[in-house]
């Protein structure tokens, strides 16, 4: 084999490892935001917790998620993207040990909100870190394993919970050392957050910061082996698009008029519409869905385990085609799809009899139709507006404002998605699963008009070209 060809191999092989150490981020965001899923009921009745005690317990993480996105940015550029990483890990360690140690569903809930605040950090600097880090041609593929590892992390939070609630019996039952099985769901998120903060520390810091800091033959050093060859050119290309001289600051996004530039409200938008589709209701609420359109208890978590399953297979789909078919086309048919699908399920739930208690019931061949549409969604869903979103967010800003940018973009997500969910029981109780169904439905119809006159291809063009 010719040395080019295996030096570039050796690159190729070295930057995916260090992309891949990054997104462990993502994994935690997943599992920490999915592990509570079988733990709820069993913790809020351990503390004789009201609905409203409950509800904080579940959502002010989410807030506690765009608290750390919001000041992510600004601790990246100041200290660092790795040292960001190591703070984040630390808090996502604490989080999960005292998660599972409370004494009463109040100091859970500060738990949980310190644990927000690791999933925010995490959630800004591993798109901006891989972006910073990856070859053009790859950036797409290794900006998708943030979402990668995001589902994954998802999926194995719901999987450990079932498997200790089944072994224990229940999720109030003991399990090992005669310890309640909801407590052991927390605690299985520690070894990973240690395993992240080791995994930071071995990996380099972005050639870009170091090139902001003035460090640039530890930035040579890095490039070389990111992209071989004679790094000199491309260390030219960054000093010209970095700020050297004072720290980034927030008042770096204000164009001259005062507002915030054009290039943050896309981002913000990007971000707000990827929750507003209402994927995170399939995930947070799914199994309570299934048995609201009928399914008993145990085939409705089997739902959703399969629901994990294809997110899982249609990120990998976004990861072999991001970037050869770019990020606009992947939005535009993933908008189209989400809009017919959700528009078929809020047309099912809408017109479905009602039980007793409310709930829809689902006969015949409806209940099917729900169940394909609903699986179909996650499948538009998850090549398109999941991964793409983070693929643009790390990318789409030029160099002197990506973390600033990013934490505004990032937080706006956190609250959307706050919002989402703490909006969806009371709409689904005095509105009916139909009409959530409809919000939802209109949001993807607008999402696919924002792509189409807002945003730019960003396949193939350097970050310095941003």
């Amino acid at each position: 084999m010719n040395p080019t060809a295996t030096r570039r191999k050796a690159n190729t092989y070295y930057v995916i490892l260090i992309a891949g150490a990054a997104a462990l981020g993502g994994f935690l965001f997943g599992f920490d935001t999915a592990v509570i899923n079988g733990a709820v009921a069993a913790l809020s009745k351990a503390f004789n917790a009201n609905s409203l005690e409950t509800g904080l317990a579940v959502s002010l993480a989410l807030l506690g998620s765009a608290v750390g996105a919001f000041y992510a940015g600004k601790i990246a550029d100041r200290y660092g993207r790795v040292k960001a990483m190591v703070a984040a890990s630390v808090l996502f360690t604490i989080s999960a040990i005292g998660s599972g140690l409370p004494i009463g569903i109040w100091d859970f809930t500060f738990w949980r909100l310190l644990g927000g605040i690791a999933v925010g950090v995490a959630s800004v600097i591993a798109p901006a870190y891989i972006a910073e880090c990856s070859p053009t041609h790859l950036r797409g593929r290794l900006g998708s394993l943030q979402q990668l590892a995001i589902v994954v992390g998802i999926f194995i939070a719901l999987l450990s919970d079932y498997f200790i609630a089944v072994s224990a019996g229940s999720a109030e039952s003991p399990f090992l050392f005669g310890i309640a099985a909801w407590r052991w769901m927390f605690w299985t998120e520690i070894p990973p957050a240690i395993l992240y903060g080791m995994a930071a520390l071995t990996i380099p810091e972005s050639p870009r910061y170091l090139v902001a800091q003035n460090r640039e033959s530890e930035a040579a050093n890095v490039l070389s082996k990111i992209l071989g060859g004679n790094v000199l050119t491309k260390i030219e290309e960054i000093r010209q698009t970095v700020l050297r001289e004072r720290q980034p600051q927030f008042s770096d996004l204000l164009s001259r008029s005062g507002g915030l530039l054009p290039i943050v409200w896309v981002g913000i938008g990007l971000s707000v519409l990827q929750q507003f589709v209402g994927i995170n209701v399939i995930f947070y609420y799914s199994s309570v869905l299934w048995q609201a359109v009928g399914f008993s208890e145990k085939n409705s978590l089997t739902i959703t385990v399969i629901t994990g399953a294809v997110n899982i297979i249609t990120t990998l789909i976004a990861i072999a085609f991001v970037d050869k078919f770019g990020r606009k086309p992947l939005l535009i048919i993933g908008s189209i799809g989400m809009t017919v699908t959700l528009g078929t399920m809020a047309s099912i739930f809408g017109t479905a009899a009602v039980d007793a208690a409310g709930n829809p019931t689902l006969s015949g061949s409806a209940g099917i139709i729900a169940l394909i549409a609903a699986n179909f969604y996650v499948f538009c869903f998850g090549f398109s507006w999941g991964p793409v979103t983070w693929v643009l967010l790390g990318e789409m800003f030029n160099n002197k404002i990506r973390g600033a940018a990013l934490s505004v973009a990032a937080a706006m997500q956190w609250v959307a998605n706050f919002l989402i969910s703490t909006t969806f029981p009371p709409i689904l109780q005095y509105f009916g699963l139909g009409s959530a169904y409809g919000v939802y439905t209109i949001a993807a119809a607008i999402s696919l008009f924002f792509v189409l006159f807002f945003i730019k291809e960003t396949k193939g063009i350097e970050l310095e070209d941003m």
